[in-house]
């Protein structure tokens, strides 16, 4: 018998509970993974709080690495026995095995472990797809990078580098202040003791940076808006604090014709080619050392109700998984 976390009802961490439930056999276009990590994102807890709608009951997470073991009919791209990770959905990550479909997983490379995989898949992409994607960023370029010790910051932060970007970062504690610095952050701002956006306007001479990375939300959006040089592009990608406010186009008229754009993953790794080449060149810097992936937190995965409350308090720092 299996074992998941599911959820009955919206709410509170309170509401995860772990059961007991079948797995049978993988049907067409499907597969039946043994799970040997989860990861834990922030995303998870948007599903549990309704922000992001699911038929209930419902199943939690949406990232996990393992071990394929049984394949339906019409799947090609992986066979059984295969190291694989994901990230997407349909919920339902946090179990110790699952029939799913076929179609997310990647297979993974010999040099990157489960846990590696669980903790840096959904993170890693997001990383890729906001520096290969969004913006044309270019060696020389700043960026403004808030939760700059978060599990997607520590990435990004390591990447750009690569790429010879400047990194801003925004960080709550001298703790995530320290290890930010530790992962290439050139400038670390205390963002509940610092006005940001004028230290960003220091830093750059008043020009302010073409491109701000904000998966905070609520609490940051203003801050983020006055950090950016004239036209420049304002990257809502999470929602930690609380959604964005409506946009006031005046206000993007009066702060220099400024862009924001509200990505999501799924639509950067929807076309198979696309998910490959991003992945490809993550789990290639991450085979080679360039980028390395800390976890900080370890939880079993009946404790999602601790881990959740623990994520949600920022008590995080890097990523966390689930070992099984």
């Amino acid at each position: 018998m299996a074992n998941a976390v599911r959820y009955h009802q919206t709410g509170g961490p309170e509401v995860l509970r772990w059961e007991a439930v079948e797995v049978g056999d993988p049907g067409p276009g499907q597969v039946r993974i043994r799970h040997e990590a989860v990861g834990l994102n922030f995303a998870d807890t948007y599903f549990r709080t309704g922000l992001y709608p699911a038929e209930l009951p419902a199943g939690m997470g949406v990232e996990a690495a393992g071990v394929v073991e049984a394949v339906g009919p019409d799947v090609a791209h992986v066979r059984e026995g295969d190291r694989v990770t994901y990230t997407g959905s349909p919920l339902g990550a946090y179990s110790t095995e699952r029939v799913m479909p076929a179609a997310p997983l990647i297979t993974l490379p010999d040099g990157i472990g489960f846990d590696t995989a669980a903790a840096m898949t959904m993170r890693g992409l997001t990383s890729a797809y906001l520096l290969r994607r969004i913006h044309p960023l270019k060696a020389g370029d700043t960026v403004l990078l808030h939760a700059a010790a978060g599990g997607v910051g520590l990435i990004l932060t390591q990447w750009a580098k690569l790429l010879g970007i400047t990194v801003i970062g925004t960080v709550s504690t001298e703790e995530k202040a320290e290890i930010a610095r530790a992962h290439g952050c050139d400038h670390v701002l205390r963002y509940r003791q610092e006005d940001v956006a004028a230290r960003v306007r220091e830093i750059t001479d008043g020009a302010g940076v073409p491109v701000v990375f904000d998966s905070i939300g609520a609490t940051t959006y203003q801050s983020s808006l006055r950090s950016l040089a004239r036209r420049g592009l304002l990257v809502c990608f999470g929602t930690a604090s609380g959604p964005v406010p409506p946009i006031d186009a005046m206000q993007l008229v009066v702060n220099g014709s400024l862009f924001v754009t509200r990505p999501a993953l799924a639509d950067y790794i929807a076309d198979p080619a696309e998910r490959a080449e991003l992945a490809g060149e993550l789990f290639g810097h991450v085979a080679a050392g360039r980028i390395k992936i800390n976890i900080n937190q370890r939880y079993e995965l009946a404790d999602a109700v601790r881990a959740h409350r623990d994520l949600e308090a920022g008590r995080s720092i890097g990523s966390s998984v689930f070992s099984l």
